[in-house]
């Protein structure tokens, strides 16, 4: 399951945010220990319910997100010990929640609104924490590379020194280039600022009819594009009374303000493009289920995306693209269409397509 953690300065609508994702359809809300609040969110997506009435199966399983949303700072969390610390560590991105909203009942904690200076601070929480993690490590491969000679641990401290460079000069690891070596050297570290950054914009209530001109708005704030990183853009307030309505009141509501969509699809939909995600379907009268893999993934990795047992006795793909599906009402037909293709263990799975796979045991 994909998982994000929600972080920002206080004052920002972080719990707002998350609040917003907890009430959506399919979500479910619980509190760990450490007061991390974890909710389990349903990816909507048309085309599975498109596929449900088609097959009418005993059951539909959408992709799910796992949103951690934590009180206080990203350092107040990593010095709350190894559960805190843990939490953070172990997503797949990062979404910070930056204040473009004014209200003069709940005043920043800074005395003005400014999302780039937002922005910055929270940054350097996250490179402070890496940079600490880096001079531990240093100190640890400088003593065991005088020790004996070994190429992995030389390699491993040119590419921390390269890290420590950076972090020096306020620069996010997000912001580098490594190779698929250097990458496999650092990954046990567990970076924060290497983590993939979603800006989330929360914006006044005047503002909300550009909601889904979330990089206008990022470039008139002076939030510059950098790699690994996307924007999107809220309003809380508005949101949070979307959540509570019903699905035709809802788009009444929306209507209104001049969206398009709610901030859930919005938000979702960034946090797949800037991880590179795709959705697969299978489906049968007892299940049509969506699922989540990177983009370029093989069908080999799709089937153990599903099951390792079906990775294992992998013996070929059976694959319609989405739309073929649909427009010719059954599987047979697209058969008949010549639309149904059998593959191999290398073939590169799309978005969208209906794959079924083939297995011995």
């Amino acid at each position: 399951m994909l998982r994000i953690a929600i972080i920002g300065l206080a004052q920002t609508g972080k719990t707002t945010l998350f609040q917003i994702l907890a009430h959506a359809h399919g979500a479910q809300a619980a509190s760990s220990r450490t007061e991390t609040h974890v909710g389990v969110v349903a990816v909507p997506d048309a085309r599975l319910g498109r596929l449900s009435a088609m097959y009418n199966p005993e059951k539909t399983v959408h992709a799910s997100i796992e949103y951690l949303d934590s009180p206080g700072s990203v350092i107040d969390l990593l010095r709350s010990g190894a559960r805190g610390e843990a939490s953070i560590k172990e997503v797949d991105a990062l979404a910070h929640v930056v204040r473009a909203f004014h209200n003069d009942a709940v005043p920043p904690p800074s005395g003005e609104v400014n999302p780039k200076s937002d922005l910055e601070t929270t940054d350097l929480e996250l490179i402070l924490s890496d940079l600490g993690v880096v001079e531990k490590r240093l100190e640890r491969l400088a003593k065991d590379v005088k020790k004996l000679k070994n190429p992995v641990l030389e390699r491993e401290l040119e590419v921390v020194e390269k890290c420590k460079a950076a972090l020096e000069q306020q620069i996010p690891l997000r912001q580098l280039e490594f190779s698929d070596e250097e990458r496999k050297l650092i990954r046990g570290f567990t970076f924060l600022s290497l983590k993939p950054m979603v800006y989330v914009l929360n914006l006044d209530e005047s503002d909300a009819a550009r909601a889904e001109a979330a990089d206008e708005f990022a470039a008139e704030m002076g939030l510059a594009r950098k790699p690994r990183t996307a924007v999107t853009a809220v309003c809380g307030k508005i949101e949070a009374e979307l959540a509570e309505l019903s699905d035709a009141e809802a788009a009444d509501f929306m209507q209104s303000y001049g969206l398009k969509e709610s901030a859930l699809s919005r938000f979702i939909r960034t946090g797949y493009r800037l991880l590179d995600l795709i959705s697969f379907f299978t489906v049968g009268e007892d299940e049509c289920r969506a699922w989540t893999i990177r983009a370029g993934s093989t069908a080999l990795d799709a089937a153990g995306e599903i099951h390792s047992d079906i990775q294992k006795g992998f013996i070929r793909a059976e694959v319609v693209s989405y739309e073929d599906l649909i427009a010719a009402g059954t599987l047979n037909e697209t058969k008949a269409r010549g639309q149904f293709k059998l593959e191999g263990k290398e073939y590169v799975v799309h978005d969208g397509e209906v794959v079924h796979f083939r297995h011995s045991g």
